[in-house]
């Protein structure tokens, strides 16, 4: 099983069936994790710098831009629908709170079109196990980052392959159920995501992976109950094993 990569057609029929979750993604998240998903998303944001320039890549609609209070933020995705759902509705808080509007970029975590060592803090949540090629995007996520800085993630648990069939199971069968009546269809696009999650890897093969790539003082756990997990990690200080232009 890949852990690392999509296959380019398969990736493309994903980003066509993300964006039919777009009228229904915030409720079928909160039905999925039973609520949880936005005490995942504050504790997120807790991790992140207060101050400064933070990216998050794969933003969606905007369900955890909208609530990042202060700081320089940027969000990134593939689907230029996700960006037009997510544009109105976070900039609308933002400028409620007196917060400067968000910029909003099309791109992919694997040819992020930003400058070296340019962000303060970079987030990804709930669409790490959709990045087409997940080593290439944690090598962009890396350059991005200035030294010292943090990248956190949240996706799925899949502490192991056992574990990983109880995931599968809640997400075909449990979450399955309620998106078919959500959706009003059988063929809902909820599907494509449970697909993803069977050939997302454990939180120990991503744990290697961005030692692999070149990040430092990386940990994953699965947070309560059990549902998803939260990786850090960091780049290098200079001199710490990271030079100027790494």
């Amino acid at each position: 099983m890949d852990t690392e990569t999509i296959d380019s057609e398969e990736w493309d029929e994903l980003m066509l069936n993300l964006e039919a979750t777009i009228p229904v993604y915030d409720r079928i998240n909160r039905f999925a994790t039973l609520g949880q998903v936005k005490k995942w998303r504050g504790l997120v944001r807790q991790k992140m710098p207060a101050e400064g320039r933070i990216l998050e890549v794969g933003c969606g609609p905007g369900s955890f831009a909208e609530d990042v209070v202060g700081t320089d933020l940027v969000c990134l995705d593939p689907s230029a629908l996700m960006l037009a759902t997510a544009e109105p509705r976070v900039n609308a808080c933002r400028t409620e709170r007196g917060d400067s509007l968000v910029e909003f970029v099309e791109g992919k975590a694997e040819e992020l079109p930003f400058e070296d060592n340019s962000f303060d803090g970079v987030c990804s949540l709930f669409s790490f196990r959709d990045w087409y090629d997940k080593r290439a995007g944690l090598s962009q996520v890396l350059r991005v980052l200035k030294p010292g800085a943090k990248v956190v993630i949240v996706d799925p648990a899949k502490m192991n392959q056992l574990h990983g069939f109880f995931g599968w199971m809640w997400m075909r069968i449990w979450v399955g159920a309620y998106a078919r009546i959500v959706c009003k269809t059988s063929d809902h696009p909820w599907k494509w995501l449970t697909k993803t999650y069977v050939h997302f890897g454990t939180t120990k093969d991503y744990i290697r992976m961005l030692e692999e790539v070149g990040f430092v003082q990386v940990k994953g756990k699965a947070i309560f109950p059990g549902m998803a997990t939260i990786w850090e990690a960091h780049k290098p200080e200079l001199g710490k094993g990271c030079c100027s232009n790494c």
